[in-house]
């Protein structure tokens, strides 16, 4: 059964840090491009970073400078590096899979998983 299971959200103050992991079991990690989306309460779903299976990334202008993704083929894991946080980056974030799809953001139809999300609160 695959699975995707983030961790790592939480309550930080502006200018803080948090790292997200996304931990996947069940598939062929190496062979999928993951996806970081973040959802907001009334935004529409954005997408927040891409890395391919070469480890290349793309990110939303919105937080370009400020989070890194990584991953960790050896242990399936990929990581979202959040720093600078600020309180527009309040959001549940949500880690994806594709085995096709390696660009940024997409449609629900492009993905083949999705992790059950988890919450990021920026307070000022």
């Amino acid at each position: 059964q695959v699975r995707l299971v983030e961790s790592g959200g939480g309550s930080v103050q502006a200018g803080g840090s948090l790292r997200l992991s996304c931990a996947a079991a069940g598939l062929n990690f190496r062979r999928y491009c993951m996806h970081w989306f973040r959802q907001a309460p009334g935004k529409e779903r954005e997408g927040v970073a891409v890395i391919r299976n070469d480890g290349s990334t793309r990110y939303a202008n919105s937080v370009k400078g400020r989070f890194t993704s990584s991953r960790d083929s050896d242990k399936s894991i990929v990581d979202l590096q959040m720093n600078t946080l600020k309180p527009e980056d309040t959001a549940i974030y949500y880690c994806a899979a594709a085995y096709f799809h390696c660009s940024l953001g997409g449609s629900t139809a492009d993905f083949d998983y999705w992790g059950q999300g988890t919450q990021v609160t920026v307070s000022s």
